[in-house]
């Protein structure tokens, strides 16, 4: 059989750990820090993300990428979740009309 007590060697540089006392205060912290109420979730923190992971499957494989404001993202994200659609059918309708007004 194959001597194996020389693969795995303790290493015992770094001494003992402190003692609880001499610990940080975070070992006696709640595990779970607290959830932020509404308030507090506001403005303050940046605008809403939606999670786009519960967006389902479009089939569009060519990537559109471009910047926009703050104020325009918002406006978006409103209209799309309040009619129930995804970023693309939006703008797809919106160009759509921009093309039937010209």
């Amino acid at each position: 059989m194959a001597d194996v007590s020389k693969l795995k060697q303790v290493r015992r540089s770094l001494g003992a750990p402190p003692s609880i006392e001499e610990a940080s205060p975070n070992l006696r912290a709640p595990e779970i820090a607290p959830l932020p109420s509404l308030a507090e979730a506001g403005t303050e923190a940046g605008p809403r993300r939606r999670d786009a992971r519960a967006m389902r499957r479009t089939n569009r494989t060519l990537p559109f990428a471009t910047r926009v404001s703050p104020e325009f993202d918002n406006r978006l994200r409103d209209i799309a979740e309040r009619d129930g659609l995804k970023l693309v059918e939006l703008l797809e309708r919106a160009l759509d009309a921009y093309e039937a007004q010209r």
